[in-house]
């Protein structure tokens, strides 16, 4: 674990970045690539801003394309996603649920990703909590997941 002032932040799974950090009124904050600002330094912060910086160095995604905390509506109800891809046609490619590292991802995190995806119509999807990454597609037809080893990289 990486200590930074008073926070003590997980080691994730994810390669090593690096972060900028900010202390304003007692609260740690993580500079957010694509909203371009700082942003309170939650344990699911940590885990998207790992997430984020994965699929721009590591994924290829141009930042243009990626969107971060919108919201949505569900079934008239309104939520929150973490992270979307979009592709070039305006189409998604991407949703990405991010947990903190000590929330299991079990039935309902997925539940939660494939109501979202009712709305949005992605390709793949993804949930981490930062320690576990599970990829996968949602066959419409059949009502099931079709899990992946990854997430492939960008295509242009």
């Amino acid at each position: 674990m990486k200590k930074y002032d008073n926070h003590i932040l997980q080691a994730l799974h994810f390669p090593r970045y690096n972060f900028r950090f900010k202390n304003s009124e007692n609260k740690r904050s993580i500079f957010d690539i694509i909203r371009k600002k700082y942003v309170v330094l939650q344990p699911e912060e940590w885990v998207r801003q790992h997430c984020l910086h994965f699929l721009i160095y590591d994924k290829g995604f141009p930042k243009s394309l990626i969107n971060v905390e919108k919201e949505l509506k569900v079934n008239n109800i309104r939520k929150r996603y973490d992270i979307v891809v979009f592709n070039p046609d305006g189409s998604i490619h991407l949703i990405v649920e991010c947990k903190a590292p000590e929330v299991t991802i079990n039935q309902s995190v997925f539940d939660q990703i494939a109501q979202y995806n009712l709305a949005l119509k992605a390709t793949y999807l993804m949930v981490t909590n930062g320690i576990n990454h599970y990829y996968c597609t949602i066959d419409f037809n059949r009502k099931c997941y079709n899990f992946l080893k990854a997430i492939p990289n960008y295509q242009r």
